[in-house]
């Protein structure tokens, strides 16, 4: 928890505390319903929620803001960023009912009341938001076919409304099309842990 605090260190205690509660709980349905490696448990809070914390680093999303994350899984990086963002709503989108009702049950555990839940394909999905989140689900491209729909026109943060990505990897074949439109951030600028090397965040506006 204290690696949260490093970098946020302005959370309420409110956030704190449900920051705290992760672990726990994550280990806790982990031993269930594996929806982190096993390996990796020991690691949430640099590995996962760190990680899902490094959209915030681009962008402070405005009181109002509704954010679609794409195969949230266990719920990352909803989860984390609806605790960082209380006044902007979530929508966690998750294919497989196990992933989504882990989720589901650790936002309600920590008492996340800006995050809602739907069991289907990306495809599916008819509502409108700021901005979709994911985090290496599928290539850019791909991605952006799927839910360029569901991006709103109007806009009212800091940067145009857009897909926002966490990646790991060679990246240059899937943002390759998108030329000067793409914006790509070395989360290592704002993560001092090893982890974070090879990790990077894409955004692009979507008009």
């Amino acid at each position: 928890m204290n690696i949260i605090l490093k970098y946020f260190p302005s959370l309420t205690e409110k956030q704190i505390d449900q920051f705290s509660a992760l672990y726990g709980l994550y280990a806790d349905w982990n031993a269930k319903i594996n929806v982190i490696s096993r390996k990796d448990i020991e690691n949430l809070y640099v590995r996962h929620v760190l990680h899902s914390l490094g959209i915030a680093k681009l962008l402070t999303f405005r009181s109002g803001t509704s954010i679609l994350d794409v195969g949230t899984g266990g719920g990352f990086p909803g989860i984390p960023l609806a605790i960082l963002f209380p006044e902007v709503t979530f929508c966690l989108l998750e294919s497989i009912g196990k992933k989504i009702k882990v989720a589901a049950e650790i936002a309600q555990a920590t008492e996340l009341t800006n995050v809602s839940f739907h069991r289907c394909r990306a495809e599916d999905e008819k509502d409108k938001f700021d901005f979709v989140v994911s985090r290496a689900v599928m290539p850019l491209p791909d991605l952006l076919k799927i839910v360029r729909k569901n991006i709103k026109k109007e806009q009212q943060n800091a940067l145009p409304n857009g897909i926002i990505c966490l990646k790991g990897g060679e990246l240059q074949p899937e943002i390759r099309p998108f030329r000067n439109m793409v914006m790509v951030t070395d989360l290592s600028d704002y993560f001092e842990e090893e982890y974070f090397d090879t990790k990077k965040m894409i955004y692009l506006p979507v008009g």
